[in-house]
């Protein structure tokens, strides 16, 4: 084994600048990890990655996470390859390193491979409307369309059914189908008996999908849900933890989803994340990719993935705005778009 690379992290808490909340409760802050990457003998040019898995979602997100995260990096400074560490529980540090990798081979300027985004070519994307009192959710709502956002993410499950309908009605007078998409996010948040007929309240608002109505892991269950719900389904926390290459067809053929929302963060990197899109290919499905509340780092490393992969619908990258703390960056989301502003500056960030 080779020491050619040395490894290290800073951990920064992403403070929201507003109450997020989803189906699995509030969130007021968020720990991410930003994973450095340098050569010996240049310590001016680092890479970087970032780690920030979801409590209550990621497989390595708990208390003993750090410990988890510094083992990794200890093993890799040993002169270990990353393909070599057993890191299926820990999707959200091998999508860290390998980002990092790929940044520092590339020149350490935060831009990982060459690809249309960075270039040029904004990113379509969906506006996300965040879970809050139904009022709240549908003044959001407008503001987003009123911004140019021609697809939008509602998150539901919290609120009293008949609220949340009485809210998308009252969205859908003033912007039709013809003018705005709209997608739900449950979360998981029905139970398996009642989902579709729930689904089929929903679907009179003329809805685009749903993301993960039951939780993960009733396959049966989910598998019925997806042959008869009137609204079609996507997987999300369903495809955590699953061996793509072994168990991904598997699971696209049992379920038959119309389409997957793909997280490198929680699947384990871009690398993994393409794979998943080639098993959508395969099986006829659409698939767009979602950030998992990464700061900038992790975001910017999604979108420009995002930008190679083949596909049409609108992605769901616009988490950027989320945080009071965010790192600096030429990332900006305008007219439903995300946009990389190669005039602009990256936040210089310290290995120290």
């Amino acid at each position: 084994m080779m020491k050619e690379l040395r490894y290290g992290y800073i951990k920064r808490d992403l403070q929201f600048n507003f109450q997020a909340r989803t189906s699995r409760g509030e969130i007021n802050t968020h720990n991410s990890y930003l994973v450095w990457a340098m050569h010996p003998s240049s310590l001016n040019d680092c890479g970087w990655g970032e780690a920030a898995p979801l409590l209550g979602l990621s497989p390595e997100g708990n208390e003993d996470f750090e410990e988890l995260l510094n083992a990794a990096l200890e093993l890799l400074n040993e002169g270990h390859l990353l393909h070599d560490l057993d890191l299926a529980q820990a999707p959200s540090i091998r999508f860290a390193v390998e980002t990092a990798q790929l940044d520092l081979w590339n020149g350490a300027n935060r831009i990982l491979f060459d690809n249309p985004f960075t270039e040029g070519k904004a990113i379509p994307i969906n506006g996300l409307v965040w879970m809050a009192d139904t009022a709240s959710m549908l003044e959001e709502a407008f503001k987003k369309a009123e911004a140019g956002f021609d697809t939008l993410k509602f998150k539901i499950g919290a609120q009293q059914l008949d609220d949340e309908c009485k809210m998308l009605e009252q969205f859908r007078k003033r912007y039709p189908h013809s003018k705005v998409e709209i997608r739900l996010d449950a979360n998981g948040a029905f139970a398996p008996d009642e989902a579709v007929a729930i689904l089929k309240e929903y679907a009179k608002f003329t809805i685009h999908s749903v993301e993960q109505p039951i939780r993960a892991g009733l396959y049966d269950a989910m598998q019925e849900v997806c042959g008869k719900s009137a609204i079609p389904i996507a997987l999300d926390e369903e495809l955590i933890g699953i061996n793509v290459e072994q168990d991904g067809s598997a699971l696209i053929q049992k379920i038959r989803p119309h389409f997957l929302i793909l997280k490198p963060t929680l699947l384990g990197g871009l690398q993994l994340s393409a794979k998943w899109v080639r098993k959508a290919q395969e099986a006829e499905i659409g698939w767009w990719a979602t950030s998992a509340l990464e700061s900038n780092i992790g975001l910017n490393a999604i979108a420009q993935w995002t930008s190679v992969q083949p596909g049409t619908l609108k992605h769901g990258l616009g988490t950027g705005s989320l945080y009071s703390n965010n790192i600096q960056s030429p990332l900006l989301v305008k007219n439903g778009a995300l946009h990389y502003i190669a005039t602009a500056l990256w936040q210089e960030l310290s290995p120290l």
